[in-house]
């Protein structure tokens, strides 16, 4: 008896969040979270569960300018060394992208692992803008080569992180945010103080400068004062940069 071929896995995007708009300028691709090393594939819906509530806010906020947002469903669970299984599904929603919608912007928006595999997809052609909220990375290693910022050039990046997070070391976020700070003007980080990695404490504060970031760098809305500061502020400042109490109630545009 003929013996089955293994069929082939392959990442998806996860139809459209939200109340859809008309034409699309722009596309976010929402990366959830993911675990360092597993060959498991991810269940949709615990994964997609971490940014599903990012990405029908951001659609509602965007429908005006037709924003278009997916969840990224990655072929595997984990990132697994080398062979960085979420940064290669991201780029390749970021090709899809461009396959359904044409020449318009991407936003990469991930958390945790997701976060990582937006830093390092962003240099996709179709990339403008890398969010990364509590990005996992990986212990700095002498042996190893440090994780790359060069293809974050040229593009907005904003990196959001609890100062308590226990399983995202947040200190490491912040050297990576310096390093790419170097070559490229437009980083910013915010640290949310006494925040785990979940960010339940400030989820309203967090999900409100996602959506000030998003619009801003997508379809040229002004930023806010204070992601305006951060992106101006030489660093350290503009990389430790306190998110405040209540940010989103009365935004100054």
């Amino acid at each position: 008896m003929a013996q089955q071929a293994t069929p082939v896995r392959r990442a998806r995007l996860g139809r459209t969040l939200g109340p859809e708009g008309t034409a699309v300028s722009g596309v976010v691709l929402l990366l959830p979270a993911g675990d360092e090393v597993s060959s498991r594939r991810p269940s949709a819906l615990l994964a997609a569960a971490s940014v599903r509530a990012l990405g029908r806010r951001l659609a509602r906020a965007g429908r005006e300018e037709g924003l278009a947002a997916h969840v990224v469903h990655y072929r595997y669970r984990g990132w697994n060394g080398a062979e960085a299984h979420l940064a290669r599904d991201a780029d390749w929603a970021a090709d899809e992208a461009v396959r359904r919608y044409g020449d318009v912007p991407v936003c990469l928006a991930g958390i945790g692992m997701g976060g990582r595999a937006a830093l390092r997809a962003g240099g996709h052609d179709a990339v403008n803008s890398v969010l990364a909220i509590a990005p996992w990375l990986p212990d700095e290693d002498v042996a190893a080569p440090p994780e790359p910022v060069k293809q974050l050039a040229g593009r907005q990046v904003l990196i959001v992180h609890g100062t308590n997070d226990e399983r995202s070391d947040p200190e490491l976020s912040f050297r990576l945010a310096s390093r790419a700070k170097k070559a490229n003007r437009a980083v910013c980080r915010f640290e949310v103080h006494s925040d785990g990695h979940g960010l339940r404490h400030y989820r309203e504060e967090v999900a409100a400068l996602a959506e000030d970031f998003v619009m801003g760098a997508l379809f040229g809305r002004h930023f806010s004062r204070p992601v305006e500061d951060a992106l101006a502020a030489p660093p350290p400042l503009g990389l430790r940069m306190p998110l405040a109490v209540g940010f989103g109630k009365s935004l100054r545009r």
